[in-house]
């Protein structure tokens, strides 16, 4: 944090130590946070703390707690994932900004218009959106826009990521992420049976292992271009980087800015070079800036930067000599990594180097192979650079003082430099100084107390003294009187930043009229059967099965753009099925260009309803036809009853997490439906108000969604595809727009807790078949049907345990990779609850 500041950074992202995206990180306390906040505010940098988990119901409370205490102590925004905890945010604390995480999956302006709306100041876009995307959507709302710049790029789309949380239980929207991503992978390819599984798996013939793994964003060369285009933040990643990192590549950023503003910047091969060297996986311009090469399938770490390479190996001494192929030499203390085929060996130089006969010679652990490349990972030079720009004068605050004397009794005035406005502050001493008998004070005794600003964020610059001469004082008093001054220049900085003490109460009143800590139970339900299907064949089956709705994503391939196709196929299922309600779902990612496509046709289409996956597409139906029936999908991650009441309306329908237990899924349905929900304004619902509730029970769950498209890499058109760990196979398919989409390499299935679904009070379940064949569908979906037959009808009798195990093992006898609970009964790995005590003055 001190070295962002240092380096130029505007405003800061940090997080405390619950509800931020890096739990894996050290984070703030609450005192650290108000102490991080003091000292970011005394140097005119804004600081924005993260709250951007998903919460769950019982978490509720304390998150209103926490939301209070950030205002309190000056937080300038928080950056919120959860439309729940925004909405409480907006009800609790309206004059704190908020910002929303790029955990929203905002790509689209639909979306970007549905946050203006919930009270967003800013809008942090997914990484895939384009800089003329992001342009576009600049000119249309009236919010901020951010987007990065620099760093880390993730696989998938922020927010819909459940790769880690499927392998491990280890949630990316709790936080934490064991990047998956990171990990070799082999592609297989095989035929498919009669259940869409894959026999005669094969693997592709792919030489690289990290097939999942991105290269690093940096926008450097093209910066001129993002900072003219209307995005109001750039933003560069720096939790879990070192402060070297972060002084480096913030400090590089903030002169080239400074110098676009002037009109007199010119990229410099020095500064890609420094940003190379602080850390770098291969840099791509990314999806901002549509560069095409995104993937960095080599390998997923440190690249550091090419030196030369080994030219020979002298076994005798121990030593390489290295044909330099740059002006970059090693230095001792550098790190190392040599590469050749067959070998990989990191060092530290741990004695200089030395050039003998055009070549550099340096001692190494072990022998090296002629021909491999020398690369430099860790630069001390650098390091004593970044050690130079944290401990820079932005650090200190500079303030000048003018002290003139009323009747012997000092007066100081204090004029501090902020970094936009200069503040004044006025001090007159408590005391007074006396006729010096013997040895007065002299002027420059005065100012040597004066200026002794140590410990302080103060620098004393310019200081005048109007001194009549001849008094005397104790070194005690001017120190005090120095005391005095220093914090009331910290007060006239930091007071405007808080909030006054009668806000503070008005929130705490209104946190009280919040119900956030009743439970209620919800009423049993039968519950109805959906599925999820891409094919007629698959539709057929779910509908001879016994489905009553059917969400239907048809595969079009390069007919998936075309109104006569769409239209068609939908009529067709229609025509096929006509007893079962038929819902129209559409892509997950629905970039603008396919809102403008398919909005048109939702008045044209025989459908019952629309199921969408993203809040833009919600709101590009509901502008085409308020009427229609809206399914929400379980990536709008749906947590606690505070969303719900966000999404209704206009949903009809909303898909719960499948990172719930069943306990936090009745406590989030019973919650919702009690009469007094945690409202600010407590009102009963009618039914129109009041959403369906389902949960998807059976299938391989979608754990990614990437723009990259992996089956791309193959030549050969596969039946399946998947990606294998070395332990399992994680099934991938690509979509109508060639992105690829992952499935868990086990199939959920809830089929024996069906007593439990039924007390959970939810409206319906769903079996997922898509990219499975019309008898996988058929079957599981008549497994269901008598699972919630024989639970109607059997009620609590001991038969029914055994009815429902039997239809448990047909259900795995027809699974992909087996079967799971998931997350339904264990839950994920940080469940244990955490109290805290925030106390609010």
């Amino acid at each position: 944090m001190v070295a962002a500041v240092a380096a130029g950074a505007d405003a800061i992202y940090l997080s405390g130590k619950r509800f931020g995206a890096r739990k894996f990180a050290a984070n703030f306390s609450e005192d650290e946070l108000k102490e991080a906040i003091d000292y970011a505010h005394l140097r005119g940098v804004k600081v924005y703390v993260t709250v951007n988990t998903l919460a769950r119901e019982d978490e509720l409370l304390d998150v209103a707690r926490y939301l209070v205490r950030l205002y309190e102590i000056g937080a300038d925004a928080v950056l919120v994932q959860d439309a729940g905890v925004a909405a409480l945010a907006r009800t609790l604390v309206s004059g704190l900004d908020l910002h929303a995480s790029t955990q929203m999956t905002i790509h689209n302006l639909e979306g970007g218009a549905w946050a203006e709306r919930l009270g967003m100041k800013r809008i942090v876009l997914s990484r895939e959106v384009s800089l003329v995307e992001a342009e576009e959507m600049a000119r249309s709302l009236n919010v901020g826009l951010e987007v990065f710049i620099h760093g880390a790029l993730c696989y998938c789309y922020s927010g819909q990521c459940l790769m880690s949380s499927a392998i491990g239980g280890r949630s990316g929207n709790r936080g934490m992420c064991a990047q998956p991503c990171r990990k070799p992978y082999v592609l297989l390819r095989s035929e498919k049976d009669e259940y869409g599984r894959p026999i005669n798996l094969s693997a592709a013939p792919i030489k690289d292992k990290f097939l999942i793994s991105t290269r690093d964003l940096s926008v450097y060369y093209q910066l001129e271009r993002i900072a003219t285009s209307g995005i109001e933040s750039l933003k560069i990643e720096g939790r879990m980087k070192s402060p070297e990192y972060v002084a480096v590549v913030i400090s590089i950023y903030r002169r080239s800015l400074d110098a676009i503003a002037k009109g007199s910047w010119t990229p410099s091969e020095e500064d890609m070079r420094n940003l190379s060297l602080a850390f770098n996986r291969d840099f791509t311009g990314g999806y901002l800036l549509e560069s095409g090469q995104v993937m960095g399938r080599e390998m997923s770490d440190n690249r550091g930067v090419l030196a030369g390479a080994v030219a020979s190996y002298d076994a005798a001494r121990g030593e390489a000599a290295v044909r330099l192929s740059s002006s970059l030499i090693p230095a001792q203390g550098d790190g190392l990594v040599f590469i050749a085929p067959g070998q990989e060996m990191g060092m530290v130089v741990r004695k200089p180097p030395y050039q003998k006969d055009g070549l550099l010679r340096l001692r190494t652990p072990d022998r090296i192979k002629p021909g491999a490349r020398m690369y430099i990972t860790r630069s001390t030079a650098l390091s004593r650079q970044a050690e130079k720009i944290s401990t820079s004068s932005r650090a200190q605050v500079p303030l000048d003082l003018k002290v003139s004397f009323k009747e012997r009794t000092p007066i100081v005035e204090a004029v501090i430099h902020g970094p936009k406005d200069d503040l004044k502050v006025e001090v007159k001493a408590d005391f007074s100084m006396e006729e010096a008998k013997t040895k007065p004070l002299s002027s420059d005794q005065i100012e040597a107390q004066l200026r002794r600003a140590g410990g302080t964020p103060f620098v004393v610059g310019k200081l005048e003294l109007d001194y009549p001469g001849g008094l005397f004082t104790p070194i005690a008093a001017l120190n005090h009187l120095r005391r005095e001054v220093l914090v009331k220049a910290e007060e006239a900085i930091l007071n405007p930043r808080r909030p006054e003490a009668g806000e503070i109460n008005a929130a705490l009143e209104r946190l009280k009229d919040l119900d956030l800590e009743s439970t209620a139970i919800p009423d049993r339900r039968v519950p109805t059967l959906s599925a999820y299907v891409d094919s007629i064949e698959t539709f057929m089956g779910s509908c001879e099965g016994g489905c009553t709705r059917i969400y239907f994503e048809p595969r079009l391939g390069q007919d998936s753009r075309s109104e006569e196709a769409i239209l068609r196929v939908l009529k067709d299922a229609r025509d096929a099925c006509g007893s079962t309600q038929l819902v129209w779902k559409w892509p997950r990612i629905t970039r603008d260009s396919y809102l403008d496509f398919a909005a048109p046709l939702v008045s044209k289409a025989e459908v019952d309803g629309i199921m969408v996956e993203g809040i833009g597409a919600a709101e590009a139906v509901i502008k085409a036809n308020p009427d229609v029936k809206l399914y929400g999908s379980s990536s709008l991650n749906i947590w606690n009853h505070l969303s719900v009441k966000q999404l209704s309306p206009p949903f009809h329908l909303l898909t719960l997490s499948p990172e719930l237990t069943a306990d936090q899924l009745s406590d989030l349905v019973g919650k919702y439906r009690q009469p007094n929900r945690s409202s600010s304004r407590a009102q009963s619902q009618t039914s129109s108000q009041t959403p369906a509730f389902e949960l998807l029970v059976q299938g391989n769950l979608e754990v990614m969604v990437t723009e990259d498209c992996l089956p791309c890499l193959v030549k050969d058109k596969a039946e399946f595809l998947g990606l294998q760990d070395f332990r399992r196979i994680f099934p991938l398919r690509a979509d109508d727009d060639m992105r690829t989409h992952f499935f868990n390499s086990v199939e959920t299935c809830l089929i024996d807790y069906m007593p439990r679904l039924f007390h959970i009070g939810l409206d319906g379940i769903a079996i997922d078949a898509q990219g499975r064949t019309g008898k996988y569908a058929r079957e599981m979906a008549e497994l269901y049907s008598s699972a919630i037959k024989l639970t109607e009808k059997e009620g609590k009798s001991p038969t029914l345990k055994d009815g429902l195990e039997a239809l448990k093992n047909e259900a795995r006898i027809r699974s992909m990779g087996g079967i799971t609970s998931g997350h339904f009964i264990k839950g994920l790995r940080d469940e244990v609850p955490v109290k805290t005590e925030h106390r609010i003055s």
